[in-house]
């Protein structure tokens, strides 16, 4: 190795574990700003756990690494389910929504429906005219399947 080489490694050989720890979180937490599904959260949730760990007097890397596979682990089961729901991302956000009718639906045939301000191809069992509010049922591919709104 070269001496700047040297000189980067020792570096991060002052660094302590839960500064990696956290910076590491906070990379996965700006990363998870790009990606969908919260994936990178529960990673990011998991290194801070294992920061947390690290923090304890006596803990080795082997243990803040199980911290962090297992923190990990529960919050993809735990957090990840609760944060998918409260935020409903892409089409499925859409289900159980009301939306408005802007062309004629025939059965068999699709329709136009406008929903939170966009236009969507919609299909029906119902013949439904214009300006008919009806509640989205499902998402198939980028037509809405709804029905009447009761």
């Amino acid at each position: 190795m070269d001496s700047v080489t040297l000189v980067r490694v020792a570096a991060l050989d002052h660094m302590h574990d839960w500064l990696l720890w956290f910076l590491g979180a906070i990379a996965l937490l700006v990363a998870e700003m790009f990606t969908a599904g919260f994936w990178l959260a529960c990673l990011a949730a998991g290194a801070v756990v294992a920061g947390i760990v690290s923090l304890l007097p006596g803990v080795g890397v082997v243990t803040e690494g199980v911290a962090f596979a297992l923190s990990s682990i529960v919050s993809m089961a735990g957090l990840r389910p609760r944060l998918m729901h409260y935020f409903q991302l892409g089409v499925d956000a859409l289900l159980g929504k009301t939306g408005v009718v802007t062309e004629r639906i025939a059965p068999g045939g699709t329709g136009r429906v406008k929903v939170e301000g966009e236009d969507w191809r919609g299909a029906s069992s119902d013949v439904l005219e214009p300006g008919t509010l009806v509640t989205i049922i499902q998402v198939d591919g980028t037509t809405l399947m709804v029905e009447k709104e009761l």
